[in-house]
C-alpha cells in the first residue's frame, strides 16, 4: 500500500450498550467469539450471521478476554471472580478457580496449555486443558501484568501496564523483564508480528512499540497522543492493526513504522479487542454494543 492504507468498515450491532463487548477472537468453528464483560456472557457470531449468547445464566466472574484453545474450545478470563473459563463451540461453559489476583490476558502457549496474567498479584498463571493450575511469581511489585501472547521464540510475552515494561516467561517459568524507554507508556495489548518481533500498544503515551526477542525496543508515536491504543493484532496484509479507544479509530502500522488511521462509523464507540476473523477481515469489539468488520484494501 505505497500510497497509504484504505479500509472498508461496517458496524454490526450485537447487544445493547450496557453489555460491553470487550475481548474477541476467531473460533475453530468459523465464527467470532467475544466477551460481554458487563453482562457476564459469551457471544458467538458467524461472519454475515446473527449473534447468539451463552450461557443462559450470566457468568458472575465477568468474562474479559478470550482466546482459542488447543482443545477446540474457547478459553476466557473472569476478572471479577478469579476464574478461567472454557466454552465449547456448543456453548457449554466450565469454570476453573485460579489463585486470587484478577486474571486478565490469556493466550494459548506452545506447550498445549493456556497462559494468563494475574493483574493484581504480579504473577503469570498456566492452566492445562484439564484444569490444573500453576502460577509463577514475577520480579516486580504493583506492575499489573495485563495482556499476553505467544512469541516466535517459544516463550510467552506480556505487558506490565504499571511497570512500564514488557515481560517474557519461558514455559519452564524463567522470567525476564525489559524496561520501556518512555515513562508512563502503560502498555496493554501485545501480539507477535510478521517480522519475528513482538508489537504492543502503549495506551498511556499514545504510541505503538516493537520489541525484539532479545529486548531491543523501538517506539512509534501516534499522531494524537491521546488516542489510547488498546489492543493489537497482525492483519492479513503483513501489517499490525490496533484499536484506538480514545479516538474511536482503528490504526494500521507497517513493520517499517508507517501509520494510518481509520475512523469507526460511530464516534465514542470505545473499541477494545481486535482479531483476525475467519473470513480474512479484522474484527473489533466495541464496548457500546457492536462489532466492527474492517477490510483492508
Amino acid at each position: 500500500m505505497p500510497q497509504g492504507s484504505h479500509a472498508t468498515i461496517r458496524e454490526f450491532t450485537v447487544t445493547d450498550p450496557e453489555a460491553g463487548p470487550y475481548g474477541i477472537t476467531a473460533g475453530p468453528d468459523g465464527a467470532l467469539w467475544f466477551t460481554l464483560v458487563h453482562e457476564g456472557r459469551i457471544g458467538r457470531m458467524a461472519p454475515g450471521g446473527t449473534a447468539d449468547f451463552h450461557p443462559a445464566d450470566p457468568v458472575e466472574a465477568g468474562p474479559m478476554n478470550i482466546t482459542a484453545g488447543p482443545d477446540g474450545a474457547l478459553w476466557f478470563t473472569g476478572l471479577r471472580g478469579d476464574r478461567v473459563g472454557r466454552i465449547d463451540t456448543a456453548g457449554q461453559v466450565t469454570q476453573f478457580e485460579v489463585p486470587a489476583g484478577g486474571p486478565g490476558g490469556i493466550a494459548a502457549g506452545p506447550d498445549g496449555a493456556l497462559w494468563f496474567t494475574l493483574m493484581r498479584t504480579d504473577r503469570v498463571g498456566r492452566i492445562t486443558t484439564g484444569g490444573q493450575v500453576t502460577e509463577f511469581p514475577l520480579p516486580t511489585s504493583g506492575a499489573m501484568p495485563s495482556m499476553i501472547t505467544a512469541g516466535p521464540d517459544g516463550a510467552l510475552w506480556f505487558t506490565l501496564n504499571q511497570g512500564n515494561a514488557i515481560g517474557r516467561i519461558a514455559p519452564g517459568g524463567d522470567v525476564a523483564v525489559h524496561a520501556l524507554p518512555t515513562e508512563g507508556a502503560a502498555p496493554v495489548g501485545i501480539t507477535a508480528g510478521p517480522d519475528g518481533a513482538l508489537w504492543f500498544a502503549a495506551i498511556g503515551t499514545g504510541h505503538i512499540g516493537r520489541i525484539t526477542t532479545d529486548g531491543k525496543v523501538t517506539e512509534f508515536p501516534l499522531p494524537d497522543p491521546a488516542a489510547r491504543p488498546h489492543a493489537i493484532v497482525t492483519g492479513p496484509d503483513e501489517a499490525l492493526w490496533f484499536t484506538e479507544w480514545g479516538t474511536a479509530h482503528v490504526g494500521r502500522i507497517t513493520c517499517g513504522g508507517r501509520i494510518d488511521e481509520h475512523p469507526l462509523p460511530r464516534p465514542g464507540c470505545e473499541p477494545h479487542g481486535i482479531a483476525l476473523g475467519p473470513d480474512g477481515a479484522l474484527w473489533a469489539a466495541l464496548e457500546t454494543g457492536a462489532l466492527a468488520r474492517i477490510v483492508p484494501g
